[in-house]
């Protein structure tokens, strides 16, 4: 059965909601609940729990940004553990991470409930559950309005965070670090190496809300950078505040006091802030409390209802769940989400809550550095992150064995509650998915290498998603467009003799001669390995010893005869008639970039409107402009009497464009030059310049210019 053809979900995220969806989703009861019951447990080595926490969190970081990067879906945990262990273990990390995220936010919603009884007499439990109705409603009204609500608590918390943190350290110097640590923090392991490390399972909790925006992928501008980058530099701010913070109340209260708070920021509030009014200290602190905990409850919605999402469009759950509401998120998700949020809420306690939620997110951590390997050990060229895990395979077997220690010391109820997940999981799938399912993961194409079988839907999969993504910006896509040749047929032609012409021009560039070339591409075709997509034939392959893809653009002035009727192509052709085909060329050592390329010129093809352009544009600069994307280019007329004008007269190399930026067509008395460094420019000459967007905008500012600019013929008497 084929996937559910939905709406993808709309690009709204930008890095600094990345950092914040992180930061928000980390940044609550790890600090504002958590570090009294930890330090029950471990004593004063409780801040160096929540160090190798930060550390043990590092290698799910590096391994879910690579399948994010590659795989940028709804779904995060539940998408990558299906399409790389298959959907039998896709249905356990599903549901697991479901309601591991659906814990974190009712431990979150049990927090706000618990400080906002220290000033109001109100039981916290009705307090939580308004506050998920609330933020059930609030994601309904989408990603970026919600994101939009937890940049002001972010920013306000780390605010008040702030202030915490140096007028505690002012605290502990008053009375010496020595003193304060021979006081304080003797006898450091409390309760030993095992409490030690049953701590660490504990207070991972705080952290498993980093990788809650790979849930969102699908929603995040440039996501091979921004989601990376986000989460590294939010990791890098809540772990040291996390060891900071935790260090103070500890220096502070002490352990005894510390480990019978649940409120314990304000507890240390009470004694710190000496120099403000009294309870103003505490109020401030309660206030960033309920900050943090509303923004992780809110981010925790955000990214638990997308599992749901993710699920119900691959089948496995009621196809409902999949639908986007009015504003194109999805509505009966979010309320199913707040629903059973809703029901943990009244049934659990606080402490079970962070326990169960831990123990679920160190086993799907596991699993997902197991999918990173077995990715890599898959050989699928169409895998192609934007960012590689470093130090593989070495931080994913750390990221294997250490949840597996960490979820043993934490207990037997954790670890049957989450074997318990898994099994209801395995149930689920047997009883309702099974039989509505045609796909395998990437565990199979493991298993081909070894001899066996493989599931080629996969790897066309990663594909749809490479030409979703499009070339990356260091990909040399627009400079091979540009020395592209060119071949413009206005008489009817059969796709042998396009074949032949293609290859007599690629031989002059690559390390092969004009033979090996059609053979190459003769084989292509009758191997079914030449995709025709709205009118356009896409012809491709590596060769040996090249430095740099080149390409060949052919547009048909009459649609190409491409021979056999009883062939697969000719019925494609006859459904779409071929008006345009592409013959590229690369190089084996660099398989990604070569299907990138492919996938950036697929998606152009499918672009609204193309074939209109194509099959109209006046000249071979234009089809290459046609070819180019719209931010990474510029063409500009020269005139008299324009900004332009003092370009005139000067040759190439006298011009000093933006760095990354430079002339790659001219085009003069209807002919297209080669711009060499001694070209001189003259007016009515019509420049294509390609390069960055901010300094294509430079250019523009200083010489006019516009994307489409037409040309017509002119005389040799109109030049200046």
């Amino acid at each position: 059965m084929a996937l559910l053809k939905t709406e993808r979900l709309s690009k709204q995220l930008s890095l600094l909601d990345v950092y914040l969806i992180s930061t928000g989703a980390m940044f609550s009861s790890g600090f504002f609940l958590l570090p009294g019951i930890a330090a029950s447990a471990a004593g004063p080595s409780v801040v160096l729990a929540y160090f190798i926490s930060g550390l043990l969190i590092v290698p799910a970081l590096l391994s879910q940004a690579e399948l994010a990067t590659a795989m940028p879906r709804a779904g995060g945990a539940y998408y990558y553990l299906d399409r790389t262990l298959g959907p039998l273990v896709g249905t356990m990390g599903g549901f697991g991470a479901w309601f591991a995220l659906i814990l974190k936010s009712a431990f979150a919603l049990i927090g706000i409930g618990t400080y906002l009884a220290l000033f109001f007499d109100v039981p916290f439990t009705p307090i939580a559950v308004t506050f998920a109705v609330i933020f059930g409603i609030l994601n309904i009204f989408g990603a970026r309005e919600s994101t939009g609500l937890l940049r002001w608590l972010v920013f306000g918390l780390l605010t008040l965070l702030a202030f915490f943190v140096i007028d505690g350290l002012a605290n502990a110097s008053s009375l010496g670090f020595t003193e304060t640590y021979r006081t304080r923090f003797t006898p450091f392991l409390l309760h030993g190496v095992d409490g030690l490390l049953g701590t660490v399972g504990l207070v991972f909790v705080s952290y498993v809300g980093l990788t809650q925006v790979v849930t969102l992928a699908e929603e995040v501008k440039d996501p091979e950078r921004n989601i990376p980058l986000g989460m590294t530099i939010s990791l890098i701010t809540v772990a040291t505040m996390y060891v900071v913070g935790v260090a103070i109340m500890v220096a502070v209260l002490g352990i005894d006091e510390l480990s019978r708070s649940l409120t314990p920021v304000a507890h240390a509030a009470q004694q710190m802030f000496h120099w403000l009014p009294p309870r103003v200290g505490e109020f401030l602190l309660v206030a960033a409390a309920v900050a943090a905990f509303a923004s992780m409850s809110n981010t925790g919605i955000l990214a638990a209802s997308r599992y749901p999402l993710a699920m119900a469009r691959d089948h496995l759950i009621p196809g409902k769940l999949a639908t986007l509401g009015r504003f194109r998120t999805p509505v009966f998700s979010i309320i199913l989400t707040c629903s059973i949020l809703i029901l943990f809420l009244v049934l659990l306690d606080v402490r079970g809550v962070a326990e169960l939620a831990s123990a679920i997110q160190l086993t799907l951590f596991g699993l997902l550095n197991i999918a990173v390997i077995v990715m890599r050990e898959s050989r699928i060229e169409s895998y192609d992150p934007g960012f590689r895990s470093p130090l593989y395979p070495w931080v994913q077997v750390v990221g294997i064995v250490a949840p597996l220690v960490l979820v043993a010391e934490m207990g037997w109820l954790p670890a049957l509650f989450t074997m318990g997940v898994f099994a209801a999981s395995i149930g689920w799938y047997n009883y309702y998915a099974r039989g509505r399912l045609a796909r395998d993961g990437a565990i199979y194409h493991v298993f081909e290498r070894l001899g066996r079988r493989r599931f080629a839907g996969l790897d066309r999969e990663l594909r749809d998603i490479m030409k979703e993504k499009g070339a990356r910006a260091a990909d040399p896509f627009d400079e091979i467009v540009a020395r592209a040749f060119v071949i413009d047929l206005e008489t009817a032609s059969a796709l042998t003799d396009v074949v032949n012409d293609a290859s007599d021009l690629l031989q002059r560039r690559v390390p092969a001669d004009a033979v090996q070339i059609r053979e190459g591409f003769i084989r292509a075709v009758e191997s079914g390995l030449a995709p025709v997509s709205h009118g356009a034939l896409l012809l491709h392959m590596r060769l040996p010893d090249m430095a740099s893809s080149e390409l060949v653009l052919v547009r048909c002035g009459i649609d190409l005869d491409v021979g056999a009727a009883d062939t697969e192509l000719s019925r494609q052709a006859a459904e779409y008639p071929i008006r345009a085909v592409f013959f590229l060329v690369s190089g084996e050592g660099d398989a990604g970039q070569h299907l990138r390329i492919l996938a950036q010129l697929a998606g152009r093809i499918e672009d609204d409107g193309f074939m209109s352009e194509w099959v109209n544009d006046y000249d071979e600069q234009e089809l290459k402009e046609t070819l180019l994307r719209d931010d990474r280019f510029l063409s500009l007329r020269l005139r008299t009497g324009t900004r332009s004008e003092s370009l005139i007269g000067k040759s190439l190399r006298e011009i000093h464009l933006p760095e990354g930026n430079l002339i790659a067509l001219i085009r003069r008395y209807g002919e297209t030059l080669v711009p060499r460094g001694g070209t001189i420019l003259r007016g009515d000459d019509r420049l294509t310049i390609i390069g960055t967007p901010a300094g294509l905008r430079e250019v523009e500012l200083r010489y006019g210019g516009a994307h489409d600019t037409r040309e017509y013929p002119i005389s040799q008497n109109n030049q200046t």
